[in-house]
């Protein structure tokens, strides 16, 4: 096959995700994949067996555009629970093929050539390449370790005239620190009069610990009406393979997301949506959730208390980051790799998570495990 000589790459700056290769190197070293984010257990049985209802329950078709109905009630309903919000079913909220591409969705239908775009550093890695891939312009702020706090004031003199939107994540992946309500307060302010747009990235509102409330902008009207949030159904049932999420937003902006949506993915699997309404209706499911990975937390934080890492706050998410600097003055990538390949652990460099490869001696664990896994990794680490 020929292509032609001129074609010039749309992201000439990016190539394979580092939980890609970290995951292929863990395989082939035949190293415990604490790298990158998805358990290493089943989901509830009840799901399955709720699955298997939709499937024999004819539900084998396209789903309706904007996503089964029952379903986007219950999100509905989980909203005014959780967050004292009230949300159009039917107009403002849609269920997309996982958080991902809510967000490029998203991004894609309100920023256009030249508009800027402010992201958190470290980010999650398909933040700037969206917007790229519209003609917008990423601007980062440097989140400072170890504490990954954000100075609003800072992120003030970034705000001009071509900013069109703010992308925030709480709980933050890949730092586990979350967004408090001072931080939505300013966030408020700094909007204030202003057309910025918010995208509000929630896949682990669910997974908030120390009996902290998760900070949604949901909660916040005046922010709630210029945002679009992401949920994500992989994240809350442990079924990231089954690539279902959603996206809640004031009408105005639905209809942008919908118009993208509509020839990005158009539908999305059905028995999964026909699985996850009647999931909900099981509110204790996501309510324990944050119980439910505190433990995991605490247990892996303690297996590896004893060793030369220093253990760094997690206050959300499933990922617990790590300071290594007593140990080694590789780069993380490099201290990486080297850990999957001799210690038989993976494990994620936070470097390559800011666009200029800030390299704190860092990198990222994955906890979202079985217990026994988790105590091999730590017995493993331990020897570094």
């Amino acid at each position: 096959m020929h292509f032609p000589s001129s074609l010039n790459s749309k992201l000439p700056n990016v190539g394979t995700t580092i939980f890609t290769v970290m995951s292929a190197l863990a395989k082939e070293h035949n190293a415990i994949n604490l790298s990158q984010g998805f358990p290493d257990f089943n989901p509830y049985p009840v799901l399955v067996e709720e699955v298997e209802k939709a499937m024999k329950g004819n539900f084998n078709q396209y789903a309706p555009m904007a996503g089964y109905l029952p379903l986007r009630e219950r999100i509905a309903e989980k909203a005014e629970a959780l967050y004292g919000t009230n949300v159009d079913a039917d107009l403002e909220i849609t269920i997309t093929a996982g958080g991902t591409p809510a967000i490029f969705t998203a991004i894609l239908s309100v920023i256009r050539e030249d508009d800027e775009v402010i992201l958190f550093a470290p980010a999650y890695d398909s933040y700037a390449p969206a917007v790229e891939l519209t003609g917008g312009k990423a601007i980062f702020y440097d989140l400072e370790s170890p504490d990954y706090k954000v100075d609003w004031q800072k992120v003030k003199r970034l705000i001009n005239q071509r900013t069109k939107m703010i992308i925030i994540n709480t709980p933050h992946n890949p730092s586990g620190t979350t967004l408090k309500s001072v931080d939505m307060a300013e966030l408020e302010k700094l909007t204030k009069g202003s057309d910025i747009i918010i995208i509000s990235d929630e896949v682990y509102e669910h997974i908030v610990f120390d009996e902290a409330k998760h900070e949604s902008v949901l909660s916040y009207p005046k922010l709630a009406e210029r945002s679009f949030v992401i949920g994500s159904f992989g994240k809350t049932y442990h079924t990231t393979g089954w690539k279902v999420g959603y996206c809640i937003a004031p009408k105005n902006l639905m209809n942008e997301f919908r118009k993208v949506h509509q020839f990005n993915v158009f539908s999305v699997n059905s028995i999964a949506q026909v699985a996850f309404a009647e999931i909900l209706k099981r509110k204790e499911l996501y309510l324990e959730l944050n119980s439910f990975y505190q433990q995991k937390r605490d247990y892996f934080r303690r297996a590896i208390q004893s060793s030369r890492f220093n253990l760094m706050k997690c206050e959300g998410t499933y990922f617990q980051l790590v300071s290594y600097s007593k140990i080694s003055d590789e780069r993380d990538l490099e201290f990486a790799k080297r850990m999957t390949r001799e210690k038989g652990v993976a494990a994620i460099p936070v470097s390559v998570f800011y666009r200029h490869n800030v390299d704190n001696s860092v990198i990222r664990f994955c906890f979202a495990k079985e217990e026994d896994t988790l105590k091999r990794a730590a017995e493993k680490i331990s020897l570094m």
